[in-house]
């Protein structure tokens, strides 16, 4: 299991909104800043999100290179995977498949798919068995 990820983006207020609107429909919320110089040196500024007390999702400053990147999202339910993906859509988003069932993976495996501003692939998902 994962405790964080770092996203290098170009412009870091434009990926705040993304993401603000993106993932208010999983209750991933903007939570903290971190300011670089607070750490070791060359650390950059961050700016995270996350839920349930975890900050998990943080956005820095960087080299972008859509290609080297591809998150899922977890969602609780398949309207959740819907609201998520029209509200990325709505804040600029590409679409990379709408939502649906993924039989290639599972008949319960109910994703989206997006491209965010900077051409990382997002995906919003629920796994029917993992909310058991």
């Amino acid at each position: 299991m994962l405790d964080h990820v770092f996203v290098s983006v170009s412009d870091v207020q434009r990926s705040i909104d993304f993401y603000t609107a993106a993932l208010a429909p999983l209750g991933i919320t903007r939570q903290h800043d971190y300011d670089g110089k607070d750490g070791p040196p060359g650390h950059p500024d961050l700016k995270g999100f996350g839920a349930k007390g975890r900050v998990f999702f943080w956005l820095r400053e960087g080299v972008v290179d859509g290609r080297a990147v591809h998150i899922g999202f977890i969602a609780s339910s398949k309207l959740e995977v819907e609201a998520a993906h029209a509200a990325a859509m709505a804040a600029g988003a590409s679409d990379n498949g709408p939502p649906s069932a993924r039989l290639y993976y599972d008949p319960r495996y109910y994703a989206a798919n997006v491209f965010d501003p900077d051409g990382y692939s997002l995906e919003f998902v629920y796994k029917s068995w993992q909310h058991a």
